[in-house]
């Protein structure tokens, strides 16, 4: 799920929770929305520590078997 995802479960889930006031039968519509709601966020936590903390973890684990040489000098 990526952070464009999450943040748009978690608008969903808030206009269901606190702007809908409607009651349908089959459906509590403020429960659906506080599960959308916290979907959203979850999917939100995973996606930012993802993005920041794994992916620079596998980057730096690259940069640390690259060597480095200098060119050789001129002749």
């Amino acid at each position: 799920m990526s952070i464009g995802v999450s943040i748009l479960l978690i608008a969903v889930g808030a206009i269901l929770k606190w702007a809908v006031t409607g009651h349908v039968s089959w459906i509590n519509i403020q429960t659906a929305g506080t599960v959308l709601f916290v979907v959203g966020l979850a999917g939100l936590l995973i996606s930012v520590v993802y993005t920041f903390w794994w992916a620079h973890r596998e980057t730096a684990a690259q940069d640390a078997t690259h060597q480095y040489r200098r060119p050789p000098p001129p002749q």
